[in-house]
């Protein structure tokens, strides 16, 4: 399944339906009167949060969804049925915009949400609505009112608790991979992680979510390499975890490069909580190992954990550090 998340979508909820003109006639009945009944209400168009998505990939293949429209009513009083409704399912995380790309019209952070965005038109009056004393037999109905139609945007930003970032190649889709059942692709070339990746890490009986991103590269907020384009899936983290590789020739730049994206894209990430590792750190001699521990301590200003996926130093102690946080802002609410 590929990968999407933003999706154009236009929504039309349907047109309510017509009264009725309707007189009753039957023999031996001398005063019939109106019996023209009311129009069905037309169908709305809701979106609701399921379980089991990822991806809004379900929206390139259709891109129209229309509720239906009210029956007309019927003589003998018979009032139209309503049409029926229609439901966008999104994944948990999905924002909707309008037309704009700006305006939030909701945020579906929860399982089983549901909003309504285009309501149904109203069916119209028979003619039975309008006797009266003065008026015993009225010769109108009224139509159906219309209804809404707009063009919307669906946006995906995945819920996780903590977010992997660094330049690629730094060791993220490997440490998802080994504390989770994640299977990214994982190769010694850039960008391997086309698309972000989640995965269910367990520490000491206590489970969460970690969100792996492709990695960033100087300029990506000017959209160099894949861009700044996914980093919005880890807005909704408590916590990131931002991994050095041991290889960089200079771990201090390396450092510095991804914190000045993430501070060019804004959105809060730099305000999150932040651990900082060494990765890979079995390449290296004790000395060297030593020697880019501090350079990246002085960088970041807090000490390094020192980590390899690969023989699994450390892994546990920086699982443990990222479920300190996430249970820290739980219980007393994020900080930011």
């Amino acid at each position: 399944m590929k990968f999407l998340d933003e999706a154009k979508v236009y929504i039309r909820s349907g047109d309510g339906g017509a009264g009725a003109v309707s007189f009753r006639r039957e023999k031996f009945i001398e005063f019939g009167g109106p019996d023209g009944g009311d129009g069905g209400r037309g169908g709305d168009v809701w979106v609701e949060a399921v379980n089991g998505l990822n991806t809004l990939i379900d929206f390139r293949f259709q891109q129209h969804f229309k509720g239906g429209t009210g029956v007309h009513g019927m003589g003998r009083n018979r009032t139209g049925a309503g049409g029926a409704d229609v439901t966008l399912k999104v994944p948990v995380g999905t924002q909707i915009f309008e037309e704009d790309g700006e305006t939030l019209i909701v945020d579906m952070i929860t399982e089983g949400q549901r909003f309504r965005l285009a309501a149904g038109g109203n069916g119209g009056f028979g003619n039975a609505h309008f006797k009266s004393a003065t008026n015993q037999a009225p010769s109108w109905a009224n139509p159906g009112l219309e209804g809404e139609e707009k063009t919307i945007w669906l946006r995906l930003k995945l819920i996780a608790d903590a977010g992997l970032v660094g330049l690629p190649n730094a060791g993220k889709s490997t440490f998802l991979a080994t504390t989770t059942r994640a299977r990214p692709k994982i190769a010694n070339y850039p960008f391997t992680t086309l698309h972000p990746n989640l995965g269910v890490a367990t520490i000491d009986g206590r489970e969460f979510i970690l969100a792996d991103i492709p990695g960033l590269i100087e300029g990506a907020h000017d959209g160099v390499g894949l861009g700044d384009r996914f980093l919005g899936h880890v807005e909704r983290t408590r916590v990131l975890l931002h991994l050095v590789s041991a290889q960089e020739e200079n771990v201090a730049k390396a450092y510095k490069t991804v914190k000045h994206e993430l501070e060019a894209y804004g959105g809060e990430l730099t305000d999150k909580p932040e651990i900082v590792a060494l990765s890979q750190i079995d390449v290296l001699d004790p000395d060297e190992l030593k020697k880019k521990q501090k350079a990246l301590a002085k960088a970041s200003g807090q000490t390094p954990l020192l980590l390899s996926a690969v023989v699994g130093t450390g892994m546990t102690d920086t699982l443990r550090a990222l479920r300190d946080v996430i249970v820290r802002a739980q219980t007393y609410g994020d900080e930011n």
